[in-house]
């Protein structure tokens, strides 16, 4: 099926659309402090929580972009919802094809949660840098190992052990291109939990609302095999933070 209908239907009790508390979202929105007026970028928005909540407290402008038209509706939705005049723009593409028309032109260059769009965490890191100006921001929200992931996690997930790193090692991989690590806002249990709960509810709502919808059984076999994956496996191997470093 249509990976984007999978997310929007797993994802429409959120609103942010990562293993992170709407507090902690608002700690990094006053942490940065931005003028009025300063340029951001968002690749991998979502539904545009951290593009809009930057708007309604300090004015920005901003570019959010995503290739599900799920959530780009919805991010163009609540912020006409929550404001209107905000100089925002939502765009429906492919993060990696996006090229700014100046390099080093963002206050702000952020992807949280979606480092595949560059082939990981490093290769996301160079391209928010040649985004960023000089003394501005490079933002990345990324999961890593808490510990050595077991062979049947790794197969449920599909993934090899090398798709994410350490915690530290996230990191390094920032300073190593020159950027200077400022603070980090790192998810918990309860984050986690939240994350993965809404998915599991929003999903069973949906089949109980939509009991024609050809989709039921490949969207409910995918939730039980990731929810018996967290369960099993997950919670206790997998962390997430969001990385704020600032371009020298």
């Amino acid at each position: 099926m249509d990976m984007w209908r999978f997310f929007d239907v797993t994802h429409r009790e959120h609103v942010i659309c990562n293993p992170t508390s709407l507090e902690k979202m608002d700690h990094l929105v006053g942490l940065l402090r931005l003028p009025a007026g300063a340029r951001v970028i968002d690749i991998a928005c979502g539904k545009g929580e951290f593009l809009i909540r930057l708007a309604e407290a300090c004015g920005i402008d901003g570019l959010g972009i995503d290739l599900s038209p799920f959530f780009i509706a919805e991010a163009r939705k609540r912020l006409e919802a929550r404001a209107p005049g905000a100089a925002i723009t939502f765009k429906e593409m492919d993060g990696a094809e996006f090229k700014p028309e100046e390099a080093h032109s963002f206050t702000v260059a952020s992807c949280l949660g979606a480092s595949w769009i560059y082939g990981g965490h490093a290769g996301t890191l160079d391209a928010l840098a040649r985004m960023t100006a000089p003394g501005g921001w490079v933002i990345t929200g990324e999961p890593y190992w808490l510990h050595e992931p077991c062979e049947e996690y790794l197969e449920a997930l599909g993934l090899p052990k090398e798709a994410f790193g350490t915690h530290i090692g996230n990191v390094e991989a920032g300073e190593r291109r020159g950027l200077e690590l400022v603070h980090t806002v790192v998810s918990n249990g309860d984050d986690w939990d939240r994350y993965q709960g809404l998915q599991w509810s929003a999903s069973f709502e949906w089949a109980r609302s939509n009991p024609d919808d050809p989709d039921i059984p490949e969207i409910l076999r995918r939730v039980d095999e990731e929810k018996a994956a967290y369960l099993r496996w997950g919670r206790d191997t997998i962390g997430w933070a969001i990385y704020v470093f600032r371009r020298r």
